[in-house]
């Protein structure tokens, strides 16, 4: 199957050119780091998804670079490339100072439901409870 993906606009382009990039980084990673690069955003596995597929040509929010940059330890070169694309998909956009996200880990044992599925459901639906009290908490003070 062709991917007819970014030909309408050069911004699309490059839109999907550094979504192909970390999703080339990701494929590499150890299992796991899309659930933590979720976790570090606050967002949804699905979230991590979507910043991936070069199909959906929304942008990677610039506040949301560094923290994917952090947990996804992209080389010299990864990062290069991202930041070209980027750039070329979004002129500026990198220049405006942002908030960089500070996160903690922490260890949470959970039971081992005997079933897959059932095991990340449950880890998912633990990141979704944390990043919604982590905004939460956040917005209070």
């Amino acid at each position: 199957m062709k991917d007819d993906v970014g030909k309408d606009t050069p911004g699309d382009k490059n839109v999907a050119e550094y979504k192909i990039i970390l999703r080339k980084v990701l494929d590499n990673r150890p299992s796991g780091t899309r659930l933590k690069l979720a976790a570090a955003l606050g967002k949804n596995r699905s979230f991590v998804s979507q910043i991936t597929n070069p199909a959906y040509l929304v942008p990677i929010p610039a506040k949301h670079v560094a923290v994917i940059f952090d947990v996804c330890h992209l080389s010299s070169a990864e990062r290069t490339a991202f930041l070209d694309a980027y750039g070329r998909a979004h002129p500026g956009r990198l220049r405006a100072p942002h908030r960089e996200a500070r996160t903690r880990v922490i260890t949470v044992t959970l039971p081992e439901l005997g079933d897959d599925k059932k095991n990340r459901a449950l880890e998912q639906l633990i990141v979704d409870l944390a990043a919604q009290l982590a905004r939460f908490a956040e917005s209070v003070g």
